[in-house]
């Protein structure tokens, strides 16, 4: 796999493809992140994120994490003292997932985003963007069903954070595009250059196929979640042996196997009992989900191995936090 296909590999969207392969072209030294708020147990969503950073490092990219502990305060995630245990957590975890210590820098947004010139140029941005483009922007992430005024200004620092941290990527899920977009739109009127993005899927909530998974509605996996929580969540995942002809759910057991276990396995085994015809062996994601969609795969089996591959990936996360208790 070349370094374009490792960078762009599982990315639902480039912002813009000639960006890309610009970056890809000389990757050493150059800046990719993702920024979180320290609002949680580590899940899901967060490593599929965390998947595509790997990619990013063995493609020779410098790592970023951003625990963005103003951005949660904003949000109305907590007070700062938990917060920032949380992004302790969230940063062990991460190191434990997978990602290469050396080589990965995480910030608090709170270290810069107080400083004179983060605020003027927030100001600035402030005087560029309208009210209802901020809104639009952060209203798949806000918390509550009404705007306050700190979340409107939510993604004008997102688009500042880009330039403060000295990137040269940003890498965010979907329902990141338009705070990415106005970043886009609105950096260049204060003197910075428009940031080069990679935005990855979003997996769907694994009971129904439906919608975004989310750690605060319906059914999510996390990082301290047991091996009992895991087989259990994944043995009740949605996982039609067929695909919706209508094209408006998703499986999200296929998704996992996709975004999370073959990225990170150069083989997968489903174990199957020999009078069931005994196990079978893929190298690629395609052929599982082919073999799913013609039977000779039981959606049964498939969620047993899915649940073993994501154990096994989430466990030295659930260790780590033992540890630190």
């Amino acid at each position: 796999m070349d370094t374009y296909e490792l960078i762009s590999r599982n990315a639902e969207e480039l912002v813009t493809e000639e960006e890309v392969r610009e970056l890809a072209d000389d990757p050493d030294g150059k800046r990719a992140y993702v920024g979180y708020e320290p609002s949680g147990v580590l899940h899901i969503g967060h490593m599929l994120g965390a998947n595509k950073l790997i990619d990013l490092q063995e493609a020779g990219f410098e790592i970023v994490i951003l625990l963005a502990d103003v951005h949660a305060y904003l949000n109305d995630k907590g007070t700062f003292e938990e917060i920032r245990e949380t992004a302790e957590r969230m940063k062990a975890q991460f190191i434990a997932y997978g990602l290469d210590e050396e080589n990965t820098e995480f910030r608090l947004g709170s270290e810069f985003q107080m400083d004179d010139d983060y605020v003027l140029d927030l100001h600035s941005l402030e005087l560029e963007a309208t009210l209802n483009r901020a809104k639009r922007a952060m209203a798949e992430i806000q918390s509550g069903e009404s705007t306050k005024v700190s979340q409107a200004v939510y993604p004008l620092m997102q688009a500042l954070d880009i330039v403060y941290l000295d990137l040269d990527l940003a890498i965010g899920g979907m329902e990141q595009r338009k705070v990415h977009m106005l970043a886009r739109d609105t950096l260049p009127s204060i003197g910075y250059d428009a940031p080069t993005c990679i935005h990855t899927p979003l997996i769907a909530e694994l009971s129904s196929g439906e919608g975004k998974m989310s750690s605060s509605e319906g059914v999510t996996i996390s990082m301290e979640d047991s091996t009992e929580d895991i087989e259990e969540k994944v043995n009740s995942a949605f996982c039609p042996p067929t695909r919706d002809p209508e094209g408006d759910l998703e499986n999200p057991v296929l998704q996992i196997f996709e975004y999370h276990v073959f990225p990170r396995f150069e083989r997968v085994v489903v174990e199957r009992p020999e009078k069931y015809g005994g196990d079978l062996e893929y190298d690629d994601y395609e052929s599982l989900a082919d073999d799913l969609e013609n039977g000779e795969l039981h959606p049964a089996d498939a969620k047993g191995a899915l649940a073993t591959y994501l154990d096994e990936l989430i466990a030295p996360g659930r260790e780590k936090i033992r540890q630190m208790e």
